[in-house]
């Protein structure tokens, strides 16, 4: 049985991060379902150019990924009666990348706005792994509240904080968003080799 990991994208600023995460689940052979959301399309037409209709999503999400699709299934955000939207669709768990304020907030207080809002919901009432990462600096306190109700529910809150000793501080924004999704990665479960993990030795590159 098919039991795909579920990318939400929202409108937060980071899609290539998204881009990063959905590469690599496909590139170890997983099935992934997709969500975008409707500000995620705008933020996505803004950063990189692509386009995602969801009547054309298989040609659209190809070009933005560069790559043929794998096991990719496509869900349009407003359909709210989509396999996600239920816990007895299976699912192995789900990554929203990059997470907005909006969408941390919808999560945590079980909005279900959209069907990203919804499918994550379901992970975390069906205990699933879930991974949420904020792209948002500087927080208010309501945003950092939200995150620990996130975290109480079960969560991972993983903000897309990059580390610099994988790649040193020339790191190209390529090396800096890889060690975010193999972060992301390390999270579900999934082997990859985004990074360079720290050894205990210093300067060693």
């Amino acid at each position: 049985m098919r039991e795909p990991w579920i990318v939400g994208v929202s409108g937060a600023s980071g899609t290539p991060y998204a881009r990063a995460v959905i590469t690599a689940l496909l590139d170890a052979g997983e099935s992934v379902d997709l969500v975008v959301s409707r500000a995620a399309r705008l933020t996505l037409l803004d950063e990189t150019g692509a386009t995602i209709r969801d009547a054309h999503w298989k040609d659209d999400v190809a070009a933005w990924l560069g790559r043929d699709l794998g096991d990719l299934a496509y869900w349009p955000a407003g359909d709210l009666a989509a396999g996600p939207s239920s816990g007895s669709y299976p699912a192995r768990g789900m990554a929203v990348v990059p997470a907005s304020t909006a969408a941390c907030a919808g999560i945590a207080i079980g909005l279900s706005k959209d069907l990203l809002q919804r499918a994550a919901e379901v992970s975390l009432k069906e205990r699933r792994r879930t991974v949420v990462v904020p792209r948002e600096t500087p927080v208010t306190r309501s945003h950092l509240e939200h995150l620990i109700a996130l975290h109480d529910a079960g969560a991972v809150v993983l903000p897309a904080s990059p580390g610099f000793y994988g790649s040193g501080a020339d790191a190209t924004a390529r090396q800096l968003v890889d060690f975010i999704a193999g972060k992301v990665l390390d999270s579900l479960g999934v082997e990859h080799t985004l990074m360079r993990r720290w050894n205990g030795r210093l300067g060693e590159r």
